[in-house]
């Protein structure tokens, strides 16, 4: 039996919760570095200024990316329960002409 360390990704739906944890993770650590930024009054670290002004700023991205793929995985899972339901109910879409009825 395979255990969920061995393939996390199994479905959409675990995908989309890691996204949802590394979502919340990242938003921590931007709320941390902007914390510290805050807190720098020296002026003559500038440079470390700088580089926590860098950190934010890619974090921000990466929420954005993440955010991004969360309503993509959203999107997926939609359309896997319109095409699952659409099999399952057999005729709720349109049906395909047969040669027989092409004739007529």
């Amino acid at each position: 039996m395979k255990s969920q360390t061995e393939n996390p990704f199994e479905t959409i739906e675990s995908a989309h919760h890691f996204l949802t944890l590394l979502s919340e993770a990242v938003e921590e650590a931007r709320q941390e570095v902007e914390s510290d930024l805050q807190r720098e009054s020296e002026p003559d670290v500038t440079r470390r200024v700088d580089a926590l002004r860098l950190a934010v700023y890619n974090l921000e991205k990466l929420e954005m990316h993440m955010n991004r793929s969360s309503r993509i995985l959203n999107d997926l899972r939609t359309l896997r329960r319109l095409l699952f339901e659409e099999r399952q109910g057999g005729s709720s879409g349109p049906q395909p002409v047969t040669q027989e009825e092409n004739a007529a």
